[in-house]
């Protein structure tokens, strides 16, 4: 179920690209972005990241997440409220693909290294999430090393959950990612309770509630605006 489930996500990211290649081609769509949402371990933020990024993008063109991962996560967050975007399953990606000018893919966790590489290659840009913590960064080197070993060049990292001072895991951990001349987000996203709220509610974390909605969407603003920079 998993490997099928990851290798229409797959199949359905490269679908979704060359279907906008010849609509781009006939003289209907200008501009037209796909990210992609992976990672090698769970509680990284993967979901949050897929939604909020679906959230920026959309505020400047209506934008799909397709939610790849069997745990449906992302549509969950959606059946509990109301998401300013559509949220899909990656089987319904042919029905709604001609609508929508961005896609944000959420896909399952730990993708075999075919199926990654179809993936990288039906999106623009890959986002890998993860923890400074050692768990996560160790994980984040075997989704590096399965990427370098196809050669993969669109990609870049974003640190996530990243706990407050005293702390220096976020620090420490961008340090290392900077020796490994690994591609990196600028942009950190912070540890905050209004991301939970959000999920919980099934809005976008500048809809929450929580004095410190703004500063958590502002993180994500911040990457999204890295993305189409």
């Amino acid at each position: 179920m998993n490997c099928l489930c990851f290798s229409v996500v797959a199949a359905a990211a490269l679908w979704y690209k060359g279907a906008w290649l010849s609509f781009q081609i006939s003289g209907f769509l200008v501009t037209h972005l796909i990210v992609a949402v992976a990672s090698f371990k769970g509680g990284v933020g993967k979901t949050t990241t897929a939604v909020h990024l679906a959230a920026y993008l959309q505020k400047s063109a209506p934008t799909l997440l397709i939610d790849g991962d069997p745990n449906r996560s992302a549509t969950g967050w959606a059946n509990r409220g109301a998401l300013p975007f559509k949220v899909i399953d990656e089987r319904q990606t042919a029905r709604y693909v001609r609508e929508y000018e961005h896609a944000v893919i959420d896909t399952q966790a730990r993708p075999a290294p075919d199926d990654l590489r179809a993936l990288v290659d039906g999106c623009d840009l890959l986002v890998i999430p993860t923890t400074p913590d050692a768990l996560s960064l160790e994980a984040l080197m075997l989704t590096v090393e399965s990427l370098e070993s196809i050669s993969a060049a669109r990609y870049r990292i974003l640190l996530t959950i990243i706990p407050p001072r005293p702390s220096r895991d976020g620090k420490e951990a961008r340090a290392m990612l900077k020796r490994k001349k690994l591609p990196v987000f600028k942009t950190e996203i912070h540890r905050l309770v209004a991301f939970q709220k959000a999920a919980l509610a099934g809005v976008p974390v500048y809809d929450v509630a929580d004095p410190r909605a703004s500063s958590a969407w502002e993180d994500y603003a911040k990457a999204g605006k890295e993305i189409i920079s």
